[in-house]
C-alpha cells in the first residue's frame, strides 16, 4: 500500500450539504479498498485562473494510503461528477 494525497476543487455555487455529500462519497470510494487518513477542508479560495467559469472554488485535501489500483477508479469518478472541476491525485514520497 502507497500514501496519496488527492485535492479536488468543487465547484463553490454547491450548497454545504451537498459539499460534505461529495467528500464523503469520495471517502467512503477510497475507504473501499484503502484507508483515509486524514481530510482537510480548506474551503473557499479564488482561483489563480477561471476554471469553468469560475473564479472561486472548495478545495478539499484527502490523505490515503491505498493500492495503485485504486487511484484509476478515483480519477474515474472524479472526472465523472460534474461538481469536481479540478483534481489531482499524488503519491507520498516517505
Amino acid at each position: 500500500m502507497n500514501k496519496y494525497e488527492s485535492v479536488i476543487i468543487i465547484n463553490p455555487s454547491l450548497e454545504e450539504e451537498a459539499i460534505k455529500g461529495l467528500i464523503t462519497k469520495f471517502t467512503d470510494i477510497i475507504n473501499n479498498e484503502g484507508t483515509v487518513e486524514k481530510v482537510t477542508e480548506m474551503g473557499r479560495k479564488k482561483l489563480a485562473y477561471e476554471i469553468q467559469k469560475n473564479k472561486e472554488g472548495y478545495y478539499v485535501v484527502f490523505n490515503f494510503e491505498a493500492k495503485p489500483e485504486l487511484i484509476a477508479e478515483l480519477e474515474r469518478q472524479y472526472r465523472i461528477t460534474d461538481e469536481v472541476i479540478k483534481f489531482i491525485v499524488v503519491k507520498n514520497e516517505e
